[in-house]
């Protein structure tokens, strides 16, 4: 799907429809195409706001997650937005956790799908090898149950990526950052009703890190979706979309002030 990618402030991002805020946070090797199911879904009843996190472009010193927390607080800033349903895939869970856990005054519902934060097995267990086009093929097609989702236009697009030596240097020191910053401690203090949509058959993020989650978040609940690895609102659409529509619905924001 073709969506209009805006530019303002130095931002690039989507904004379809109208409606309660959805801000969606893509992962590390995600883009704001992971997105099109939700997007096609929800844009007719929520305004759906994705920013393009700038992975790539940080400074290798300084990648990390508490810079793209930074980020996504300056993006919030410069959008004025307020109410938000936060909603993070991998590291842009784990964005959205940190966020949250400073921002719950901004933030009405969470949800979190393969989410980065308590244990993750990165890149199927290894770094980026640069060059070697074989290799990001297997990675990427191990962040899906069925490996023809992993579209050679996919594996291009990270092949590309980690091509460059300042991008593969920022993706491993976010991947680092990622594994420093545990949040096992600090999730109880999330009050928030939140939605965990999960793969059964994720292998980045695997399902006893969902039941992690779920333990540990007072508000939780805890959904699986079957024959699905890391992206489940890539490889089943369709069901993610049911899950969290019943979500919203269940937990409407003017109920949760």
């Amino acid at each position: 799907m073709n969506y209009l990618v805006k530019e303002s402030d130095g931002y690039r991002y989507i904004d379809e429809g109208q409606g309660d805020v959805l801000l969606l946070l893509h992962g590390l090797f995600g883009a704001l195409s992971n997105w099109d199911g939700v997007i096609t879904h929800f844009s007719k009843n929520y305004r759906i706001i994705i920013p393009m996190l700038p992975i790539y472009e940080m400074n290798p010193r300084e990648a990390g997650l508490e810079a793209l927390v930074a980020f996504t607080e300056g993006f919030v800033a410069s959008q004025q937005l307020s109410d938000m349903t936060l909603i993070g895939n991998s590291l842009g869970g784990h964005i959205a956790i940190l966020y949250t856990l400073s921002h719950q005054d901004q933030v009405k519902r969470l949800v979190l799908t393969g989410s980065s934060g308590l244990f993750e097995n990165g890149m199927g267990g290894s770094y980026p090898k640069r060059g070697s086009y074989e290799y990001i093929s297997e990675r990427v097609a191990y962040t899906f149950y069925d490996p023809k989702v992993a579209t050679k236009e996919l594996i291009d697009e990270v092949f590309e990526t980690t091509s460059s030596i300042p991008k593969c240097m920022s993706i491993v020191g976010i991947a680092k950052s990622a594994q420093r910053n545990n949040v096992a401690k600090d999730l109880h203090n999330i009050q928030l009703p939140t939605l965990l949509v999960w793969g059964l058959n994720d292998t980045i993020t695997p399902p006893h890190v969902a039941h992690e989650f779920n333990r540990l978040i007072v508000k939780s609940e805890l959904h699986f979706i079957d024959k699905c690895c890391h992206a489940p609102m890539m490889e089943h659409p369709e069901r993610f979309n049911e899950l969290l529509d019943q979500f919203l619905v269940n937990n409407p924001v003017g109920e949760l002030a």
